[in-house]
């Protein structure tokens, strides 16, 4: 089968997380991606086949772009359909991004059955627009927004697109993670307490501010306080010398408990070994989140689309397994207060965790991969 998901890590790991599940049924797969993004890197570093080809968006202030776009999508779509009739794969396996407009529309052309996998709480542009040549459509919440009405769940008869809720995939690494190893990467005792901080991928720079003047108090008022800072490769040097600043004395206790990196490789194990996360709302960081019952305090990106990561982050914070803080807040003073609420409490991170863990659906790959399975027999 062939597997695509671009642009970003949130629609890159659910499908590796998937592949991982159908490379263990003994099924062959090969992804397809864009050169550029991401997903070029991840994928061979997952072990499977990648097949680059050219995909773009397009700038709605800028209508031109909108044409040239196409015109890429539809000599990809082209491209992929003549991999096609060559490799005949049995399934296609979107998963959004651009690069899954011209795979979805080679399925299409090919009459190979088409799956998507939607992370978020509002349907994406690619997915919105792929669905109704889809055999099934898979969803991370049960109420996603902006579906084809034609896609209602259980909605329609024989021969109908098949919309199932299974959660989004979580990579093994995630689900099967090591605290004590996660701790023992930055030299950290079972008895501390562990502040995870990351923004996804790419980091978020006013969580990165945010931090560097609320971290240093947080670490003097908190005394068994680590904090391990994910900042982003591209603004890592930047809130390094920023941080540096700030904290004083490299030998200080405080600049010993403060542990910034520009990724976290083995994110696994640092976020099962954290008491408390604060990071943005986006699909994945959730899912994970979920998945092993971390604590959280969730700030939504405020430009994604349709406000989709505040919905994202309705479920997990209406039942109390993260606090919700907006993005303008992280320069008041709740947040600060937030933070060393939730630090300061054993007993409310602990019920947050049962909460986050209650919501998990560590199973969600396995789930898909029966589904897809049907289409190989």
């Amino acid at each position: 089968m062939i597997l695509s998901g671009g642009g970003t890590a949130g629609h890159i790991y659910p499908a590796l997380a998937l592949a991982g599940e159908l490379n263990a049924r003994g099924i062959e797969q090969g992804y397809i991606g864009t050169p550029e993004g991401p997903e070029a890197r991840l994928v061979p570093e997952a072990g499977l086949d990648f097949i680059p080809v050219d995909a773009a968006g397009f700038d709605r202030a800028k209508p031109l772009t909108l044409l040239t776009s196409s015109l890429r999508c539809g000599a990809s779509a082209l491209r992929v359909a003549r991999l096609f009739r060559k490799q005949r794969p049995d399934v296609v396996a979107c998963f959004g991004g651009y690069v899954s407009i011209p795979v979805g529309l080679a399925a299409r052309w090919s009459q190979i059955p088409l799956v998507l996998h939607e992370q978020n709480s509002v349907m994406g542009m690619t997915n919105r627009y792929l669905a109704k040549h889809a055999a099934c459509v898979f969803l991370t919440y049960p109420n996603t927004e902006g579906m084809p009405k034609q896609l209602a769940k259980g909605a329609g008869g024989a021969g109908a697109t098949r919309v199932l809720t299974t959660g989004n995939p979580v990579r093994p690494g995630v689900v099967e993670a090591d605290s004590d190893a996660g701790r023992a990467a930055f030299g950290i005792g079972k008895d501390a307490l562990l502040l995870l901080v990351f923004g996804g991928s790419r980091g978020a720079r006013h969580i990165n501010q945010a931090m560097l003047r609320v971290g240093p108090r947080l670490l003097q008022g908190i005394e068994n306080l680590h904090i391990v800072h994910a900042a982003g490769p591209k603004e890592y040097d930047d809130v390094s010398r920023a941080l540096s600043a700030a904290l004083g004395d490299s030998q200080s206790a405080e600049s010993k408990r403060y542990h910034l990196v520009p990724y976290l490789e083995q994110m696994g194990d640092v976020l099962a070994a954290a008491d408390l996360a604060l990071t943005r709302a986006g699909a994945t960081s959730i899912a994970e989140l979920t998945a092993c019952g971390i604590p959280s305090v969730l700030v939504p990106y405020p430009f994604a689309t349709d406000d989709h990561q505040t919905k994202n982050a309705a479920a997990l914070t209406t039942l109390g397994g993260a606090r919700l803080i907006t993005d303008a807040q992280l320069d008041d003073s709740i947040f600060e207060t937030t933070l060393v609420e939730v630090l300061s409490d054993a007993q409310v991170r602990a019920t947050m965790a049962k909460q986050a863990r209650a919501l998990g659906k560590p199973q969600a790959a396995h789930e898909m991969a029966d589904v897809i399975e049907s289409f190989l027999t």
